[in-house]
């Protein structure tokens, strides 16, 4: 009787839990966001912090904050910091900003952007507030182990330093938008929008890094990369999407000489209209830069009139450094003539698109003058919304209201190698220390795959 008992026991609470739920639910269990220490009281308007901003809460900063050397900041999905004045974010210890693509985080001075195609270069640097500065940005001392930055908007940074807020900056120059140099640190920064700066956005000195499926929007104003990584800086950079960088979407450089090579592995990236403000023109680049001593690895990226394409010079590392797969697309003679670098390096690869021997005559040398009038809009990507062939591709510098994700009959499917490389995989896999998801080589050129891996922006 005493088991009988125990199964109408369980078979009404079996009946019981069906009738409470749709035949096509699914159970779930909710995973809190992290707590870190104390909350950080809606009050906080800057100083010395550590703790945990709340979920959902909306901080107005009208002093520099500051992470104290041993402390953490963490900031919890929704959050909004608000900068109402020309401030530092100032980090000595370790900075967590968990966002979710539900609940991304903000940390903007809230101003109006103004996306559209300016009627010159000159007009946009003269009004567009991208370009303004209105507060310095994130400086991390040498004392920051962890930089995580996961479902962030970052935007209208790059004021001009009255004092440097860490060793390594210099005051009366422009602010980075996020500077990171700890060769001994974590960097990561992944899924997250980087919009607006003066000069670099992101600046890694030293450093173990991940920097994967961004979008870095309208950097630097008439100078500056989007992200400038220099020597004692490792790791992988994939699947970003460069709109309008002023210069280079990505130098990978060993200016600082360390003891550790700057070594990039630079794979599945799209690079848009990127090259056009940079006020020095000569000897500069346009998408990805490879240069001094640095080594890397760069297959699969996806170029789009950029005003040079892949760009390696001569005192790079070309004993160690392997490149490939790398898609051209240009809409002027002055844009497919430097999809290889006039007066540099850059070796063309058999797998390259267009194939280089379509254009490019016999005995071509690397870093000679070439007519590519031959494959003047030829192989058009076929985005799902932006406008190609485009000629105001100086102007063009914002992703608002498009998508570059591919078409279903885009000739970039299936044309990356999937085996090219393998990542340096040096951050490790955590949901909030570190990365999300190392993501290997994708099979198409760019951030965007047809599978619907890559950048979910």
């Amino acid at each position: 009787m005493q088991l009988i008992r125990k199964m109408q026991i369980a078979v009404a609470a079996l009946l019981l839990f069906s009738a409470c739920k749709k035949s096509n639910d699914s159970v779930s269990v909710s995973t809190p966001p992290l707590q870190v220490g104390q909350s950080v009281t809606a009050s906080y308007s800057g100083g010395a912090v550590n703790g945990t901003m709340l979920a959902g809460q909306t901080y107005t900063i009208t002093s520099d904050i500051i992470v104290p050397a041993g402390d953490t900041l963490n900031i919890q999905p929704g959050v909004t910091v608000k900068i109402a004045a020309k401030v530092n974010f100032i980090v000595h210890g370790t900075l967590l900003s968990l966002g979710t693509q539900a609940s991304p985080i903000w940390i903007t001075t809230g101003t109006t952007k103004t996306d559209n195609p300016y009627s010159s270069i000159a007009a946009a640097l003269t009004a567009d507030p991208a370009f303004q500065g209105g507060w310095y940005g994130i400086s991390c001392d040498t004392t920051c182990p962890l930089f995580v930055m996961k479902w962030t908007h970052v935007e209208f940074a790059g004021a001009t330093f009255v004092t440097a807020p860490v060793s390594g900056l210099t005051a009366g120059n422009a602010s980075y938008m996020i500077y990171y140099q700890n060769p001994n640190g974590i960097f990561d920064l992944e899924d997250s929008w980087i919009y607006g700066s003066v000069d670099d956005a992101v600046f890694i000195l030293e450093g173990k890094i991940n920097v994967m499926r961004n979008t870095f929007e309208k950097t630097g104003s008439n100078t500056g990369e989007s992200l400038n990584m220099k020597s004692g800086t490792q790791g992988d950079v994939a699947y970003n999407l460069f709109m309008g960088s002023a210069t280079n979407g990505s130098k990978i450089s060993n200016a600082g000489a360390t003891a550790i090579q700057c070594n990039v592995h630079c794979y599945n990236n799209t690079y848009v209209d990127c090259g056009y403000r940079q006020s020095t023109w000569s000897g500069h680049g346009g998408s990805i830069d490879l240069e001094k001593a640095a080594k890397a690895e760069i297959f699969n990226n996806l170029i789009v009139n950029c005003r040079v394409g892949l760009r390696v010079v001569a005192t790079a590392d070309t004993t160690d450094s392997q490149y490939g797969n790398t898609y051209f697309y240009g809409d002027s003679l002055s844009v497919v003539n430097d999809f290889y670098s006039v007066g540099d390096v850059t070796h063309p690869q058999t797998t390259d698109v267009p194939t280089p021997s379509s254009y490019l005559t016999a005995g071509y040398t690397e870093g000679a003058a070439y007519n590519g009038s031959s494959v003047l809009s030829v192989g058009n990507p076929q985005f799902k919304d932006f406008p190609l062939p485009n000629y105001q591709y100086q102007e063009y510098n914002y992703t608002s209201g498009f998508s570059f994700q591919l078409g279903t009959s885009s000739p970039v499917i299936g044309k990356g190698n999937a085996s090219a490389l393998t990542p340096l995989a040096l951050v490790p896999v955590s949901a909030n220390y570190g990365a999300t998801a190392i993501t290997v080589p994708g099979a198409d050129m760019g951030a965007y795959q047809s599978n619907g891996t890559g950048n979910q922006h």
